[in-house]
Formats: C-alpha cells, sequence, structure tokens
C-alpha cells in the first residue's frame, strides 16, 4: 500500500477546494502492478519551520505564494530539501513573469503585439538608484512611444496579476493620467489588436479548455458558453501556444489571454501564477477544470514523475532559429516538445487504464444536491442577499446545460 497526500495552500477560496477534495474522494484505490494507491488531500497551514523539517504532502497546489513571502519560502524549502512537487513552482513564476513570458514568445516567433517597457513613473525610495537614474537614465518621449505603438494601447504592469494597474488608453489624455496613476509599478505599454474574438485557455498539466471570453462583461458573465468560436486553425494554435509556454516554463496549472484575427493568434498574457478557477467565472467549465487537476495530480503522484527547474530553451530556439521551417512547422515541433514534457501519450493511456470512472462520478455528483449545496453556499459568499436568487438561477443554468451536454456526449 501506497498513501499519496496532495497539499492544498489557499487563500480565500472555498468553492474549488471543497470540489477538489470531493471529486478526489471518487478516485478510489489505484492498483500498479502489485502496488495499492490512494490518494487524499489536506488543506496546508502557516507556522513557522526549520529548513530540514521533513514535509508530509508529495504535491503542492499553491495558490498563495505568488503575493506572500512566508509560504514562497516554505515552497522553496519543500522543493529543494524534501523533493515536492509544485503547481506552480516559484522558481519560474518569481523569475519568470508575464514580461518573461512575452520575451520567450517573440523570441520564438509568436505574434505577440508590439510592446514597450518605460521606466517607473516614481522610482523605488532607494538612495543607489536615485544616483543611477539621475546619471544614467535617458530622457524619453512618452508620447512618442505611445504614436508609435498607436492608440488604442494597454498599459499594464510587466508582472501583473489579477488586473491590478491595467488601463486601455485611448489617447495621450489616458496616457499621462494612466502613467502618473501607475507610480512606483514598472509598466509595458502594448499595442492593441481590432480582434475578431478574445480568447482565454486554462491549461492544467497537458490539457487545455481554450473559451470564448469577454472582458468587458462582469465576472459572472465573462465566460461565454461559445462552442467552436475559433476557426480550425485558430484553435489549434490557441491550444498548441498555451501549452508550450507552459512547457518552456515548467507551468502546469496556468490561464493565458489571446486576441484572435481570423486564424491569427495574439498573445496578451501568459503567465497567471493563480489562474481563475471560481464556480462563479467558470461555471459550465467548472466541472472540467477540476476534474483535470484531480486527474493530473493524481497522475504525477502516483506515477512519481518529478519536478524540472532546468527550461532547456535552448531547444526551442534551435527551432526559432531554423530558417527552414514555416510557422505551423515551428508550432508543431514546440509543440512536440511541450507534449514530451508533460507526457500527453502516457498521461492519456494511464488516466484511461486507472481512472476510467472518474468522469461518470463526477457527472453525477454535480448533479446532485452536495454540489447544489457548494453552489448555495459560493452565491451566499459571493453576493449581497438580494441578488441570491437571481444568481442562483444564472448558475444553475449554466452547469445544468454542461450536465445535459455531458448526458448526450457519453449516451
Amino acid at each position: 500500500m501506497s498513501d499519496h497526500l496532495i497539499g492544498l495552500l489557499l487563500g480565500a477560496e472555498q468553492d474549488w477546494p471543497r470540489a477538489f477534495e470531493e471529486i478526489l474522494r471518487k478516485v478510489g484505490p489505484i492498483s500498479t502492478g502489485e502496488t495499492t494507491h490512494t490518494v487524499s488531500s489536506e488543506r496546508l497551514t502557516i507556522e513557522p519551520f526549520r529548513l530540514d523539517d521533513p514535509v508530509r504532502t508529495e504535491l503542492v497546489i499553491d495558490r498563495l505564494a505568488y503575493w506572500y513571502y512566508h509560504p514562497r519560502e516554505w515552497l522553496k524549502k519543500a522543493s529543494l530539501v524534501n523533493g515536492t512537487y509544485l503547481l506552480n513552482s516559484p522558481f519560474t513564476f518569481q523569475s519568470m513573469e508575464k514580461h518573461s513570458a512575452y520575451c520567450a514568445l517573440v523570441r520564438m516567433g509568436f505574434k505577440v503585439p508590439p510592446t514597450t517597457l518605460v521606466p517607473y513613473k516614481n522610482p523605488v525610495d532607494n538612495v543607489r538608484w536615485a544616483y543611477t537614474a539621475e546619471r544614467y537614465n535617458q530622457p524619453f518621449d512618452l508620447d512618442a512611444i505611445a504614436d508609435e505603438l498607436g492608440y488604442p494601447l494597454y498599459m499594464k504592469p510587466f508582472d501583473g496579476g489579477g488586473w491590478r494597474g491595467v488601463s486601455r488608453v485611448n489617447d495621450r489624455d489616458d496616457l499621462h493620467r494612466s502613467y502618473d496613476e501607475s507610480g512606483e509599478m514598472l509598466m509595458h505599454l502594448q499595442a492593441t489588436v481590432d480582434y475578431d474574438h478574445f480568447a482565454r485557455a486554462l491549461s492544467i498539466g497537458p490539457e487545455t479548455m481554450v473559451v470564448d471570453f469577454r472582458p468587458d462583461q462582469p465576472m459572472h458573465q465573462r465566460y461565454a458558453v461559445n462552442h467552436g468560436f475559433l476557426g480550425e486553425s485558430a484553435g489549434r494554435q490557441a491550444v498548441a501556444i498555451s501549452r508550450i509556454v507552459n512547457a518552456f516554463f515548467r507551468w502546469e496549472f496556468n490561464s493565458a489571454e489571446m486576441l484572435v484575427v481570423g486564424d491569427d493568434v495574439y498573445p496578451i498574457d501568459y503567465a497567471n501564477a493563480c489562474p481563475d478557477v471560481a464556480v462563479t467565472s467558470l461555471h459550465y467549465y467548472f466541472p472540467w477544470a477540476i476534474t483535470a487537476l484531480v486527474r493530473w495530480t493524481t497522475f504525477c503522484v502516483v506515477t512519481g514523475r518529478r519536478a524540472e527547474v532546468d527550461l532547456e530553451t535552448s531547444r526551442y530556439f534551435a527551432i526559432a532559429d531554423d530558417a527552414d521551417m514555416t510557422y505551423d512547422d515551428k508550432v508543431a515541433a514546440y509543440l512536440a516538445l511541450a507534449d514530451e514534457h508533460f507526457e500527453t501519450d502516457r498521461y492519456w493511456e494511464w488516466c484511461a487504464e486507472h481512472l476510467p470512472h472518474l468522469e461518470e462520478a463526477v457527472l453525477e455528483w454535480v448533479s446532485g444536491d452536495d454540489f447544489d449545496r457548494l453552489l448555495r453556499d459560493t452565491v451566499a459568499a459571493t453576493y449581497p442577499p438580494h441578488e441570491h436568487e437571481q444568481f442562483l438561477a444564472h448558475f444553475r443554468g449554466l452547469i445544468g446545460l454542461w450536465v445535459a451536454d455531458q448526458g448526450r456526449t457519453t449516451s
């Protein structure tokens, strides 16, 4: 018997952890050869730790350390000292933020909109920086940079997070207002694209779901249920690019945003350390997301998958530098490297052998009273009392649509 424990390092979330715990209980014992495996989870607490303390959890799903030092440093210790598998690793997410993702995608030939990094409006309060800025910082013309990129454009922090500090800039007045308000944040100016679709992809290990995203709508209406909203080529690129950037940086639980014009896909955001998986956001797509998270983490702990910190970027750049390859050839070659990293074929074969019952079990659970209770509790915790019935009906309708679609798929 081999018992495996998954740790959940959480912030204020309640809905998806409850769903994760419930679906994980449906995994059941897994037999591989002569060994029977059980998988369970626990919610981690934050407390003092010695650097040589043992760690009980083989794998940690981290939703907190991107913003807070203490849990981040515990994750680093757990990885380096105890070999704990991390979703996601602070070693890459702290050093390879949105700016690094843009740079990597530019290097690989993807269609990142023209982007310029501008100096701080208000430099950090540091005596050495003040001396350097006075002596070496070159003056620059913010208006000229914006004119070159073209209006409208977007100003957003180079590291980002939760749409913090993001503003649409329509003219010079917006430009200077947004820059003045940026304070000590280091900002990108990025050209926009007159797009047909705004797509958002959530990737968990080798699984990816691309959704028609409506950023101008309230959060509960942003993820539109619109199957086949992308053409075949754009849909294939959206899935491939999302998985490629995750494999490139060794990210395993990440969301990506892109603007789509016909068959052209323009990446605009490819680093989200704590991607949105709330039932009030994902609704229809929530059961898939939590099932994928259970599948991937179970696969990792039962098969003994080891985390990799070495990025092996030269393998990707060798493809990028091959002048004889077309854009489509390069995407296919990058995707082959990504599938190698995520063991995609092995993963799906393993799930088919050891978790064939899981999707039906999830469908039964989502159709029942326990999930409805989770939905009611989440709505009550999220919205004011006078809106409870409205939103409960809204989310019940979308979840009911998912249940009906799954029933048609399995029948």
